[in-house]
């Protein structure tokens, strides 16, 4: 059935979905690694996809656009209206230590943020949003079996991009985090509230400490090792 800002049928979710955040990169994702997909949804231009991998497993691959508004009712909508179970987020990032180079893949084992998004549970504290424990071992597990290079750790979802105060990473990145992205905050709460797994895989594009950053051509088609490490996670736990 669908919902307000999903127009696929009953059935066409895959219990897993990959999730990058460009609709393009989406395509590219089912253009690449799947086949017999179909598109599913295209409501606002943020696109889906099912298809089956090289070894046979049923994947969808769908857009989140950008920013916590966005990823959360995207995947709310598809963790209770289509029975997806986990959620997988491949995107970018800027990385915040001197360690973690362009190209480099995280691992976010948690998500901190500056983002008023948790107080709509009205918590008497701070709430830590954390992945699926279960998707980061496997993902983790599938890095070192493939020797893909990663950095685990803590990451900052930003509502801010454009940032007035060109020092207020330096505060984030004193307590170990590793990079900025806008996303995975609200998916880790959502997740956690309706008793979903979610992860996010990131590949860096941008640096707070080096000048250099990918094109805007390779952030849409130059996160091969990032995919293909999504990928392998979900095969673990698709149909």
């Amino acid at each position: 059935m669908a919902t307000p800002h999903i127009n696929a049928k009953d059935g066409d979710f895959a219990k897993v979905v990959l999730m990058p955040g460009d609709p393009v990169r989406a395509k590219w994702i089912a253009d690449t690694y799947l086949h017999d997909y179909k598109q599913v949804t295209d409501v606002r231009g943020i696109l889906g996809f099912t298809g089956f991998t090289k070894n046979g497993k049923r994947l969808t691959v769908m857009a989140s656009g950008m920013g916590m508004p966005s990823i959360g009712i995207y995947s709310y909508e598809l963790f209770t209206g289509y029975g997806v179970e986990a959620i997988i987020r491949v995107g970018t990032c800027g990385a915040y230590q001197p360690k973690v180079k362009l190209k480099d893949v995280i691992i976010c084992a948690a998500a901190s943020t500056d983002s008023n998004w948790v107080a709509q549970f009205h918590l008497a504290g701070t709430y830590s949003a954390t992945a699926d424990f279960d998707l980061l071992m496997a993902a983790c597990d599938e890095a070192k079996k493939n020797n893909i290079p990663y950095h685990g750790g803590n990451i900052l979802s930003a509502d801010v991009f454009y940032d007035p105060d060109p020092d207020s990473w330096k505060k984030w990145a004193s307590l170990g985090v590793l990079g900025v992205e806008m996303e995975a905050f609200s998916l880790y709460t959502n997740a956690a509230r309706l008793n979903k797994k979610a992860l996010c895989l990131l590949t860096v594009t941008d640096s707070f400490i080096l000048p250099d950053k990918l094109t805007s051509e390779e952030r849409a088609f130059g996160l091969s090792r990032m995919v293909e490490l999504g990928i392998a996670t979900a095969e673990r736990f698709c149909d």
